[in-house]
Order: structure tokens, then sequence, then C-alpha cells
């Protein structure tokens, strides 16, 4: 008998140093499309109690298109269990750091816990259509554990992501994590590293801080200046230079971005104040002219405001991406601050005619009034919407999305988090947002966390809500699982799409529905394991 127990699993199973290998249900095949990210996972725990030294080794063919990583436990200490269909409730250890191994590599198992390891099969470019018979192992000497699986590469490539997808690139938290000062050559080689991995997850929209985003900021406070735009002071007003932004958005085309969010132009919740604005004066003395302090739709920063967007607008020509672009005003008004949010956008709306406008906003009547062009409904509060069809609908998710919903959440079943494709391609969803792609900071934006430690700012937010990538000390990201389960939701949507071009939409959809129990919205959807795998080697075998 081998030293060691193994068994193949879905990329969505989660375990627990605590569990037990034979409580998972394992998978002996699975198919993929030729340029599919595939992932799967090799669970292992000694036979006997020991810590043992071995080598993981794949064999079968397709040993050059996959990387492997290490699935590390991480403290949560806020799971934000909210309804009956998360893993567990109580802080602990949860599976969620990818830690990359080599193939070949040294890996240690050990009776302490049942651990795995997560492999992808991957080739932009399409690996060669045919079925591959895997030999995953860890070797020990000359004891050797093996789990077998067959991949069938269908002869189908993905279509390209249609979907706008942005999660908030924070800028200033990769210069607080790293020490290094904003915009110096240090920070932008590691913008430049971030963005790369930010179109990896599926990102295809950037956060760009024409001025220092006025998000998660606890009031009177300041977020640490990443403003692109150069401001100086003037006898006549103001003039601006645009070196940093111009590098920016040819950094983020480089890498992959073809959107760009422009940041909002007026504070959250309400846009009642303007944001955070430094500026050079005469003397050469750089200080900050606007904030909390300031009145969003006075006449000094309305004279601003307008100089700036214009000004703006015209950069964005000469670049060539100004309808690339999404302007903000302000981010989740309510239906009570509706006034001071149509206050402030009148001061520019005039400057943005012809441009995409969009910004979160889960109450109907706000969006009825005509003061959104186009809304970003939380998936819990969409029916609305998509009741009154809105054209061109977004969503978003973020820690409220708790109940019933798809989300991140470490705590959360695999297939939940993964679920989201087959809503996004059923709602015909245009775009989707979340807020937090590496916010490495708590509540308000008052400290710094360390992302290893700390999933939930400061016992803020449930854990995976505040980040998709850790920050790894080559100055590179770490992936993580949630983040890895996301990308393969955008997978199935883009599957499903190129289906619908065979089939028609309609009976995709109906394919979709057979599985379920009553037809599928956000918050009616399949919570076992089987209904994605099924459906996907359905759709995989109707593609071939």
């Amino acid at each position: 008998m081998p030293l060691i127990d193994t068994k193949i699993l879905p990329s969505f199973e989660k375990c627990f140093l605590d569990e037990k290998l034979s409580d998972k249900v394992g998978v002996s095949e699975i198919s993929m499309l030729r340029n599919e990210r595939l992932s799967f996972q090799l669970a292992y725990v000694p036979h006997e109690p020991a810590r043992i030294a071995c080598t993981l080794s794949v064999t079968g063919g397709l040993e050059e298109h996959i990387t492997a990583y290490r699935v590390d436990s991480v403290p949560v200490t806020l799971p934000g269990a909210a309804d009956e269909d998360y893993l567990r409730s109580a802080p602990g250890l949860y599976p969620d750091l990818l830690t990359p191994i080599e193939l070949g590599g040294s890996v240690v198992a050990t009776s302490a816990g049942l651990h795995t390891i997560m492999l992808t099969i991957e080739d932009p470019e399409g690996i060669a259509p045919g079925v591959y018979e895997l030999t995953v192992g860890l070797a020990a000497g000359e004891d050797i554990s093996a789990s077998k699986l067959k991949v069938t590469v269908i002869d189908a490539m993905l279509p390209e992501q249609t979907l706008i997808h942005t999660q908030w690139f924070h800028n200033d938290c990769i210069a607080t994590h790293y020490g290094c000062e904003v915009f110096s050559e240090r920070h932008w080689e590691l913008i430049g590293n971030y963005m790369e991995a930010a179109v990896r997850c599926g990102v295809n929209m950037i956060l760009t801080p024409v001025l220092t985003p006025p998000l998660d900021t606890a009031v009177g406070h300041e977020r640490p200046t990443v403003q692109l735009v150069d401001i100086k002071l003037t006898e006549d007003g103001y003039e601006f230079g645009f070196e940093k932004l111009d590098r920016y958005v040819k950094l983020a085309l480089e890498k992959g971005i073809k959107y760009f969010e422009i940041s909002h132009l007026f504070s959250q919740w309400g846009a009642i104040h303007a944001p955070k604005v430094v500026a050079t004066d005469e003397n050469g003395e750089t200080k900050r002219i606007f904030g909390w302090d300031t009145d969003a739709t006075g006449a000094e920063y309305t004279k601003f405001i307008r100089e700036f967007v214009s000004a703006l607008i015209g950069e964005l020509k000469r670049l060539g991406v100004d309808k690339q672009c999404w302007f903000h005003i302000s981010d989740e008004p309510q239906l009570s601050q509706l006034e001071s949010y149509t206050a402030a956008k009148n001061t520019i709306a005039d400057l943005l005619e012809g441009y995409h406008q969009f910004d979160a906003l889960s109450n109907y009547e706000f969006y009825a009034t005509g003061a959104v062009e186009t809304p970003v409904p939380a998936s819990n509060h969409i029916v609305p919407f998509l009741e009154h069809e809105v054209p061109d609908l977004w969503t978003y998710y973020c820690c409220g999305q708790s109940v019933g919903v798809s989300n991140r959440f470490v705590a959360m079943p695999g297939q939940r988090t993964r679920i989201l494709g087959e809503q996004l391609y059923k709602f015909d969803i245009k775009g989707f947002l979340q807020w937090g792609f590496n916010f490495w900071y708590t509540c308000g934006s008052l400290a710094e966390v360390n992302p290893y430690l700390d999933l939930s700012g400061d016992n803020w937010v449930p854990a995976g809500d505040t980040f998709s990538v850790y920050p790894g000390v080559d100055g590179k990201a770490v992936y993580s699982l949630h983040a890895l389960l996301f990308y393969e939701a955008l997978q199935d949507m883009r599957a499903l799409q190129l289906l619908e071009k065979k089939l028609g939409r309609e009976a995709v959809t109906a394919l979709i529905d057979f599985g379920c129990s009553e037809p599928m919205t956000f918050t009616s959807y399949p919570r076992d394991k089987k209904y994605l795998l099924n459906l996907r080697e359905v759709v995989n075998r109707m593609l071939g």
C-alpha cells in the first residue's frame, strides 16, 4: 500500500485541514476547450501518521501546459456566514492561498491535515484536441502514490470575454505595502505587475485615479495621494499635467486592459463633498486644495471640476481612449441623497454628454429619475431592474451580498462563487463590478493590514471581500482560490456564449435551467457540486 492516499478533486472543492479524504468525492474525467484554463486538485494525506517529504510529478502529455500551486490555509476571523449555505461559521483556518510550486518540486505530506495541490492546464494559443490520460503522483523514494485523470480537450476555442469587468485597483495599497514612494519607478513596476495579475483574473477595466479616489475613506481622513493628473495653481485658474496619466493608460493597454474607469469626481455616498485634490502653488508647494471640507456644488469646486473634466476629456481624446472610458459621479448614493447627487452631476453633465456614465446604485426609483445613465445594482437588489428591462445592465456584489446570492467569500462553497457565470449569461449582464482587487487597508482606510493574516479589513467585512490577490515578496501577485473560482465563472459565461452561436439563446437558457428545481435567478440556483460539472460537460460535448 502506498504511503500516501491521494484523490483528484474538482477545483471548487474546499478542503479543510481537519477533514477526511474519504469524505471527498473525486473526479476521474473532465473536459475543457482548447484555450480554457482548467484547474483541478490533488488531495493527499499520509496513510499512517507521519511527515513525508515527496516529489510532485505529472505525466500524460500535458506537462508543458501545467502549473501547480499549493492550496494553503489562512486565518479567517470573520467568515461572515449569513445563511445555511456556508461551509463553516466559526473562525479558523480556511483554504484560499495559492502558493506556486514546481512540477518535480518538493511537497510535504503530513497527517497534521488534509492538503491539496491545485493544478492548472492552460495554453492561450490552444492545446491540441484529444484525450489525455494524466497521472498525478507524489513520490517518496521508490514509493509512489498516484491518481489518474482523463482530460478531453474539445476542438473549440473560448471566445473573447465580452463582459466588462472591473475590480477596484488600489494603487495606494501597493505603495503602502511595499514601502515605496507613490509613482516612483519601483511603484510603476509594481503597478504593471498587478495590472498583469488583474487581467489574468478576468479584469478588463481598470480604476484610473485621475484624482485620488474618494472611496472607503473615513470622513475627515485622507488616503495616500495617487492623483494621476498634476495640477498647478495659476492666476487665471489651473494648469494640468498629464504625463502620469499617459503613462498609466499606456501601461494598462500594454498589459491587456481595454476600458478605463475614471475615478469618482465627488465624494462617496451622495456626492456631498469633493474628493481629495492636491495642487502645486506658485511657490512650488504641494498642498490639498479640496476635500471633505469642500462643498461639492460650491462655486470654487464647480469652477475647478469643469476646467478639470474639460482638459481631461481632451487628453483622453488625444490618447485615443475617450470612448473606452466610463465616468463616475459618486458611489452608492441612496434615494435620500438624490438631490445632492443630481446637483453635483449637473455641474458637469454637459461636459460628459456622449460618454459612458455609471454608478453603483441599488434603488430602482433613483434610477427611474434619470439621474444615472447606467446603474450598477447589487445582485440582491437587481430584480426590479430586470423586471423593467433596464438596457445594458451591470451588477455588483460586496460585503452586503451575503444572503442567498453568489459571492466570493472564503467561507462559501466554491460552486456558489462559480455559479455567477451562469447567472451573468442568463440575464445578459454587460458588466460586473467588485470593489476590492487589492484593498489591504482596514475600514475607512485608517491603517494597513497584513493580508496573509487579515482577510477582513480588521473584522470589518467577510473574509474574501477585500482582495483577490495577496502581495508576493517578489513584487508580484499571489493568487487566491476565490479569484480562481471567479475566473472559472467568467469562462463558463464565455462557453455558454459560444454555444449560443450554435444553438441560439433560448436553447442555452433552457439548458441552464434544466438541472434546476426552478428557473435560475440570482437567488435560486443549484447548491450541489454536480450541477456545474455536469453542465459544462454537456456544453463541451455540444461544442465538440
